[in-house]
């Protein structure tokens, strides 16, 4: 967090935005004209909050200190969609997000988090452990 990923003329600020899982990050384009979320912020939604390390309260600040204060017309580029957009922007997402957007306050969000019922991944309990070490394995 804090750091830059330079090419060329241009560089990336990396943003923690945790809260789906520890060590998740976005990264804000030099102009803020763009940023990309992985799965903090998606298209009318966020990455679930259930996993190791995960939690609606961090998420809820992480997109609001670091995604929501962005310029309204900053594009979000999310890690994928379920229905097949691409994009989205800040403003359109605070909103419209039915989990994040409008007036919806820390309290609504944690309570709409827990209540997702979602299935729990058959491989998740070893994806997120190697995805946290860069897909290296563990040396017994």
């Amino acid at each position: 967090p804090g750091d830059k990923i330079v090419f060329g003329g241009r560089h990336l600020e990396v943003r923690a935005t945790p809260g789906h899982t520890e060590g998740c990050v976005s990264f804000v384009s030099d102009d803020k004209k763009m940023v990309f979320t992985g799965d903090t912020l998606l298209i009318q939604g966020c990455g679930r909050t259930d996993f190791q390390g995960g939690s609606a309260s961090t998420l809820y600040d992480s997109v609001h200190s670091q995604l929501f204060t962005l310029p309204n017309d900053c594009v979000v580029w999310p890690a994928h969609d379920y229905k097949g957009r691409f994009s989205s922007t800040i403003g359109n997402e605070k909103n419209t997000n039915p989990r994040l957007g409008g007036d919806k306050s820390k309290e609504d969000f944690i309570e709409i988090m827990k209540n997702l019922n979602l299935s729990y991944p058959k491989m998740i309990d070893k994806a997120v452990p190697a995805n946290m070490r860069c897909g290296v394995p563990d040396i017994e």
